[in-house]
């Protein structure tokens, strides 16, 4: 993987250490593994759903935590001691732990998580702050000036 320098951009910017931050993480978000395997798309203007597919594991198995703008999916599946033992001939559902984790942009939230047939959803919401939402300003002529500042003699 390609190592870029990104000093010269700390030198001329002011305010972005968030996301050079975030472009060095990037190379290492994804460990490789394809384990457990996930969609991510797009169900609206704003919103998202990751769906993952988690075969074997309950509820209780799966734990979902939003940090720092960070969401982490773990799953540990609890070992049955009471269950009968047989002699397993193949086994093709791994229900290996996993540490799954996803980076959010500014102003996503986790709406709710749903498990269904093996699949857990997440679904996100991207809420943008009335005060960062783009506005238009109305251009008043010379005859609809407010005074705002008048001197007084």
């Amino acid at each position: 993987m390609r190592q870029y320098d990104l000093s010269p951009l700390y030198r001329s910017t002011v305010g972005f250490d968030r996301l050079f931050s975030l472009m060095d993480k990037l190379g290492t978000v994804d460990n490789g593994s394809g384990y457990p395997p996930y969609n991510i798309e797009r169900t609206g203007e704003n919103a998202y759903r990751i769906t993952m597919a988690v075969a074997g594991f309950g509820e209780a198995d799966l734990t979902i935590e939003v940090k720092e703008n960070a969401l982490q999916i773990h799953g540990e599946k609890a070992v049955d001691e009471s269950a009968p033992k047989g002699d397993v001939l193949y086994r093709g559902i791994a229900e290996r732990s996993f540490d799954r984790r996803f980076q959010l942009a500014d102003h996503v939230e986790v709406r709710g998580a749903t498990l269904e047939n093996g699949l857990l959803h997440v679904d996100l919401v991207r809420e943008i702050p009335e005060a960062l939402k783009p506005r238009t300003i109305e251009i008043a002529t010379k005859d609809d000036a407010k005074v705002i500042d008048q001197q007084v003699s």
